[in-house]
């Protein structure tokens, strides 16, 4: 398995690669992505995926000329011959090739999309495409079925236009293909999120009908700190400071599908180094912490050996002592606002009435995205732009007093 890692030189970033090559010999090369190191992490950790995958590729290619020279077998057959592959089997290959360099999640999504969506469709509608007479056309009249037929969103085509074209990009890489067709179509142009908010009243009003019921706590982590659901549920007690009075989100659990099994993921990290953050505890979530504290000492002492102890570090727990699962919040919270007469949204949507509610009090947008653990600002403001009005209308009256008047 080839390894990796980024390393800073002189404000650029250089991929560094380790691996063993056919001779057996270590070997670390390091080369310039050419990308200056500020906003640029994202792309150049994409770089140095696509150059783990490459140079895997090459030596297991090495590899079975070796062992074919060796056993007297033939060489490999011609690049050609490998390109009339069905185009779903190349699909499939190149998921299975991806799988040792992803984790779970992003792996599960890769799987789901290409599985369950482009697979079918192909092998329906085109049974045994090769892949070298795939053309933009079979891509493009596939991304208009998803969107005219199955009702998906421009977002969810372009997530699956992705997947297709980095495939198709290694398919050209490794010389099965001369170019890649899904270079040549139109993508459908992608929706700007606009998010559902809760005013202070409306979150004033949740905050009642919530109490005592077990999505309290996700609503409080939710509405207030503008936790995600993975940090929600990730809440660990050695995250709380009672004596600092802070709480530390560096913990997230996860919910993936994967070939039809639902997974939980625990991971020690968050969704960006900059989701690793610490917030004020503040004197009504302490208290509600210490009211789930005493809660879960009791039902461990009544529950005796029923009680699960798996999950004793966090704090998210049901009656026996299981993990609260993320799905159980998108599933639950809805229920709640239709059972109280609330308007619907979405429990994501909570995040987003944080930063509405922060802005409104005269935090700045950057202080807003160091709360809600964004890493670059661009996405606080992308996302937030509608909170920027009041700013244009100040602009606007700064200015009224020079407009001519009869």
């Amino acid at each position: 398995m080839v390894a990796g890692h980024l390393r800073e030189k002189r404000g650029y970033f250089h991929i560094v690669l380790s691996y063993t090559d056919e001779n057996g010999k270590r070997q670390t090369p390091s080369k310039t992505t050419g990308l200056p190191v500020k906003g640029n992490k994202k792309r150049a950790e994409a770089m140095l995926m696509e150059a783990r995958q490459s140079k895997e590729l090459e030596l297991k290619k090495l590899q079975e000329e070796k062992e074919a020279k060796e056993n007297g077998t033939p060489q490999n057959p011609n690049p050609q011959d490998e390109a009339k592959i069905p185009f779903t089997t190349f699909m499939l290959d190149w998921l299975e090739m991806m799988k040792p360099n992803l984790d779970k999640p992003t792996y599960a999504s890769y799987s789901f999309c290409i599985k369950s969506k482009i697979v079918v469709y192909f092998d329906e509608f085109f049974p045994g495409l090769a892949l070298c007479d795939l053309t933009p056309k079979h891509i493009q009249d596939y991304y208009t079925y998803e969107m005219k037929e199955r009702k998906v969103s421009a977002n969810t085509v372009i997530h699956r236009h992705a997947n297709i074209h980095k495939a198709l990009k290694y398919a050209v890489k490794i010389g099965l293909i001369n170019s890649n067709p899904s270079d040549r179509i139109e993508r459908p142009k992608k929706e700007k999120f606009v998010g559902s908010i809760y005013n202070q009243e409306e979150l004033e009003q949740l905050f009642e009908v919530v109490k005592g019921d077990p999505i309290e706590l996700a609503v409080i982590l939710g509405a207030f700190y503008g936790l995600r659901r993975s940090e929600v549920v990730g809440l660990k007690w050695n995250a709380i400071d009672f004596k600092q009075k802070t709480i530390t989100i560096r913990h997230t659990v996860t919910q993936v599908t994967l070939d039809g099994k639902s997974q939980i993921i625990q991971k020690d990290r968050t969704k960006t180094k900059s989701s690793y953050r610490s917030l004020p505890l503040i004197p009504p979530f302490e208290e509600l912490l210490y009211r789930l504290k005493a809660q879960q000492e009791m039902n461990r002492k009544m529950c005796g050996k029923g009680y699960c102890n798996d999950f004793r570090e966090y704090i998210y727990v049901n009656e026996i002592g299981e993990l609260i699962k993320p799905g159980y919040i998108t599933q639950h919270f809805p229920l709640v606002l239709k059972k109280n007469g609330l308007r619907k949204i979405r429990f994501h949507d909570l995040r987003h009435s944080c930063a509405s509610l922060l802005y409104a009090n005269g935090v700045s947008l950057k202080e807003i995205q160091e709360w809600l653990g964004h890493s670059d600002i661009s996405t606080t403001s992308n996302i937030y732009t509608h909170l920027d009005f009041s700013s244009k209308i100040a602009s606007a009256n700064a200015i009224i007093s020079v407009f001519p008047t009869e």
